[in-house]
């Protein structure tokens, strides 16, 4: 079967996001100051052949922990789709 997965990588909310904080700054000079909290993180998409579902849920979190995220400041969710 083949799956395809959407995965969203995000510092850890108690962490300080460098690159949002220089955004959310920016937004004032662009007279945006009502936007607030920005968190930049990563999306990745990927497509998987497996077996069933949960092997391919097993296997994008292995890719996940083992090399996508650095679990110790960024948390990952995804979402993963059967593909016909």
């Amino acid at each position: 079967m083949k799956f395809s997965a959407a995965i969203n990588i995000m510092p850890h909310k108690e962490l300080l996001d460098p690159k949002g904080k220089a955004v959310e700054q920016n937004l004032d000079n662009l007279d945006l100051s009502t936007l607030k909290n920005v968190r930049i993180g990563k999306r990745i998409t990927l497509s998987i052949d497996a077996c069933n579902e949960e092997e391919a849920k097993t296997l994008v979190d292995k890719a996940c922990k083992e090399l996508l995220a650095n679990t110790v400041m960024e948390f990952y969710e995804f979402d993963l789709v059967a593909l016909n």
